[in-house]
Parts: C-alpha cells; structure tokens; sequence
C-alpha cells in the first residue's frame, strides 16, 4: 500500500484531493494523513467528514510532523511547501508539488531536491492541461513567423499571483521551442500609447474575476487568420485526479524531478 498524505486538507484544493483519492480506481493508494494549519479550528475533526464523503478514520493533524506517509500531495502556501519539502527531504519521503507562485530562488530550491527525492513538481496537475503544454511547443515553431502569440488567464477573485504558474509554463513552453528567453520576449499587460507590437514577445493577459476555477487560452494571431488553444477548468477535481495519479506514478519511480509529462510519458 502506498500510504498519502494530504496538506492543506480541509480547504478547497485538499478536499478534492481527499475525494479523489477515495474516489481512485488504484487500490494500493489510501489516505494515511491529512494536513491542515496549526490554528485551525478543524483540528482533529475525521477529514472525511470534513470532505462530505463520510467517516474515514483519519483525523486532521497540525503538521507534517505529526503524519506517517510514504508520499506527500501538497497544494499549501509557497512558505509552508518549502518547508513540508524540507521535511521530505529529510526524511526521504515522495513529494507531488502543486504549489504555484514561487520565486527563483526558491524553485530552484525544489529543482535541488529533486535530486535528493523522487518528486513530481508541476504548474498545473490537470491532464488536459498537460496536453497543451504539449500541443503547444508543436505549435509554436510552425505558427510563430506569422503570429502574434498571446496567452490569457482568469482565475477566481482570491488567487493572488499573477500570470498563473500554468500561464507562465506556456510561456516558458513556448519561448524554449522558439530559442527564445521569456526573460526577454515577455511583455505583461499594456497600457497607454506605445510602439506597435513586436512579433518576437510572447503577452500576457491577466483577469481575476468571480469564482473562475482556471482558463487558459494561447493564441496565436497572424494575417488572416486566428488558432486558440483554450482549456478550461470547471472543477478543482481535475487538478485534485491528476495529482492523485502523479502520486500514484511516483511510487514506482527512481530519485529524480518530474513534472506532469513525465506522469503521462508525453516527455518530448
């Protein structure tokens, strides 16, 4: 049995996390812990019953400290990662990380441990999210003489960085199977009289709006004509299965740092 942990569990993300693993058709993964800030007033509290799907057996625990797992599924704050990352570390346990919004530095900071653990660390868990950041590096080398190439994102009210991690790893994606540095290219948002647009920048358009779960949309604009690549997520479930099966697929896996294409052998 591969025995998961869960962090941030009674909030949105953790409670899909904790559906979908109930909800897994993987028979040798099963819930082990679940994670949630140590001034919460849930503490203790059965997180199935917490999740909506009945009694579990697995009380909600204030640290990582206090949890016994094989491997860890954690969608926490970028400090609280970091530091449950750490831990794993440590203690030579398998990480899934969902976390978006971190700094170089601190990326950097998993990349090392991936050296260390196996550890699966992506901008978006979601399949078909995976999918286009595949379709796009096909893309972009055959559309980008003639494009414009613009990326637009909106995400509910309360997410606080901005681009998404999912917007910016399309524009990673993009500029790598261009030969160019986003560094460079990226131009975020515009405002005012300005000169006319450089084909060689890649935008970015942000909208923080409502309770929009998460949309994506790459478009590549020429003369003519127009291609979008667009997903859409209605539901945090998708992000909450594809992180179960990464979970799942680490399991099997050497030391090493991984990301959604490796999970779905889309490793181009």
């Amino acid at each position: 049995m591969l025995r998961v942990a869960v962090t941030g569990a009674t909030g949105r993300m953790g409670r899909a996390i904790v559906q979908a693993l109930q909800a897994s058709k993987d028979d040798t993964l099963v819930l082990a812990a679940a994670i949630h800030r140590s001034d919460s007033s849930l503490l203790g509290a059965d997180v199935g019953e917490v999740a909506g799907i009945g009694k579990l057996g697995v009380p909600i625990v204030s640290g990582i400290e206090e949890a016994e797992f094989d491997v860890l599924i954690d969608f926490s704050p970028i400090e609280p990662c970091l530091h449950n990352l750490r831990y794993c570390v440590a203690n030579n346990k398998s990480v899934v990380i969902g976390t978006t919004g971190f700094e170089r530095t601190q990326e950097a900071e998993i990349h090392a441990a991936g050296n260390k653990i196996p550890l699966v660390f992506a901008a978006n868990m979601s399949v078909g999210m995976t999918l286009c950041f595949h379709l796009v590096q096909q893309m972009a080398p055959i559309l980008a003489a003639d494009s414009d190439i613009e990326i637009i994102e909106t995400h509910h009210r309360h997410k606080v960085d901005s681009p998404s991690g999912t917007a910016m790893r399309l524009g990673e994606l993009i500029a790598q199977s261009l030969g160019r540095d986003l560094d460079d290219c990226a131009v975020y948002g515009r405002q005012g009289i300005s000169e006319p647009r450089d084909r060689e920048t890649i935008g970015f358009a942000t909208v923080r709006a409502g309770d929009v779960v998460g949309d994506h949309t790459v478009l590549f604009a020429s003369e003519g004509e127009r291609i979008e690549l667009t997903h859409k997520a209605s539901s945090r479930m998708t992000f909450a299965k594809g992180a179960v099966r990464a979970a799942s697929w680490l399991a099997s896996q050497e030391v090493g740092l991984y990301d959604m294409h490796d999970v779905l052998g889309l490793r181009v």
